[in-house]
């Protein structure tokens, strides 16, 4: 790692005076992404070390749907992550970025034939989420056995340890109704598991993944538990070590309330050693599969405010960020709260006495606020606001609404000496951009009558 400022709300603080200063955010592309390397780099070695042990080998892979930006997951493979992909496109991403096929882990639960089939041509761990998924891949393994090329892809199968909900619902995935996995409480279920491995020699890994906001370490532990208890079951009626590797997911919970990092990825490491002790003995390869924890509180949504005004008594700052970058804080603003920064016409935090407002965003519908009687430095038309903890998912998963442009996105490097050095990593979305996806480039519908 370089030399860097150690402080990451000090570095932050010169990103966003920098980026002000050299119109990164203006009027041209009023709304930006920023991303901290060095932050980024450290977070990646609190994982490695909070795992590490002695005799276990561990394979620590991002989930890209939590930043799908090829040159961070290309960082991100510097740093000796792998990838975790969903989706033919974040498959793709993957491999742009240069991540090796043995460091990419598939675990979508809709997979396509054909998307199954290059997984298994690749050599890419592929966790089957269901039965019908599991007999499509007895069928390409067949397939490719037939022509001459079998199959290198280590192979698993996702449970669902159905452990509880935590405080987010929709961001559970171990209730008794998750769409994901094999449910093993279910009747029938376990047994069906064990004749699943017994009938494929070749089945060497187990996945299940508890983990996101609002999920504490406890029940995350719980699920990690239930598969390693399983794998147990599996070796022992196998007589053999015959699965080698448990992929335990990822979904640590993030902190939005404050710049400290809590809990930490050695919290939960700690408490998986503590309630699956034989998780790290050294039987058991493992695999994670960390995103928001990551990356959120290295990235920062640098907008622009357009006007200030006024509504009922209540003060308005009409900003660029919205809907379209902050998706999930608009339309559920409980679960998903996130810090503003106030900061004047130089990108400087303001003072002064705080001063109850909104902070709105641009979208056309009256719910578009990112924060709503938030407690902040009065904001006038020319200031910034600066969305903290928002590195991942926010600006690398766009809303479209109003068609809005996607932002550009930065990293930045912060010198000893403060000065900042910024790389692009996505460039701003162009209208003639966004006039093309939406086809305009197509020629016009037929009238039916015509």
């Amino acid at each position: 790692m370089t030399a860097m400022v150690h402080d990451l709300g000090i570095r932050r603080g010169h990103a966003l005076r920098a980026a002000v200063e050299r119109g990164l955010a203006g009027t041209a592309d009023p709304v930006v992404g920023l991303l901290d390397v060095a932050g980024v780099e450290h977070s990646v070695a609190e994982l490695r070390a909070a795992f590490s042990t002695p005799g276990v080998e561990v394979t620590h892979t991002f989930a890209v749907k939590a930043a799908s930006l090829v040159p961070v997951l290309a960082l991100l493979a510097e740093c000796g992550m792998g990838a975790e992909v969903a989706s033919p496109g974040e498959l793709a991403l993957a491999r742009a970025a240069g991540v090796p096929a043995d460091r990419i882990v598939l675990d979508s639960p809709a997979k396509t034939v054909e998307e199954l089939r290059e997984a298994l041509e690749l050599g890419i761990a592929v966790n089957a989420d269901n039965p019908e998924e599991l007999a499509r891949i007895d069928a390409l393994r067949e397939e490719s056995a037939r022509a001459g090329r079998p199959s290198a892809s280590p192979v698993g199968l996702r449970v669902n340890p159905q452990v509880g909900s935590g405080s987010i619902g929709a961001m559970s995935t171990a209730t008794a109704t998750s769409k994901f996995g094999v449910a093993l409480r279910d009747p029938g279920a376990l047994e069906w598991v064990l004749a699943a491995y017994a009938d494929r020699p070749w089945l060497n890994r187990l996945h299940t993944h508890t983990g996101s906001q609002g999920v504490p370490l406890e029940l995350m532990a719980a699920g990690v538990l239930a598969a390693y208890e399983l794998a147990e079951r599996i070796n022992e009626a196998a007589g053999r070590q015959q699965v080698e590797t448990l992929d335990i997911g990822g979904g640590l919970p993030v902190n939005f309330g404050s710049d400290e990092v809590t809990p930490s990825f050695s919290d939960y490491a700690d408490v998986l050693r503590a309630e699956v002790p034989g998780l790290f003995d050294g039987r058991y390869a493992l695999v994670t599969e960390f995103g928001r924890s990551v990356l959120a509180k290295n990235g920062t949504v640098l907008a622009r405010v357009e006007y200030a005004k006024s509504s009922g008594g209540r003060p308005i700052a009409v900003t660029h960020a919205g809907a379209q970058v902050a998706t999930r804080t608009v339309f559920v603003p409980d679960a998903w709260p996130i810090r503003v920064l106030a900061l004047d016409a130089k990108g400087s935090e303001k003072t002064g006495e705080p001063v109850v407002q909104d902070v709105a965003g641009p979208c056309c519908f009256a719910g578009d606020l990112v924060a709503r009687g938030r407690e902040l430095p009065l904001l006038e038309s020319g200031d910034h606001v600066a969305l903290l903890d928002t590195g991942a998912y926010y600006f690398s998963n766009h809303f479209a609404y109003n068609s809005l442009p996607r932002p550009a996105v930065y990293g930045y490097t912060v010198r000893p000496d403060g000065g900042v050095d910024f790389a692009p990593v996505r460039e701003a979305q162009t209208q003639a951009e966004v006039v093309a996806e939406s086809g305009g480039g197509l020629p016009p519908l037929r009238r039916a009558g015509a």
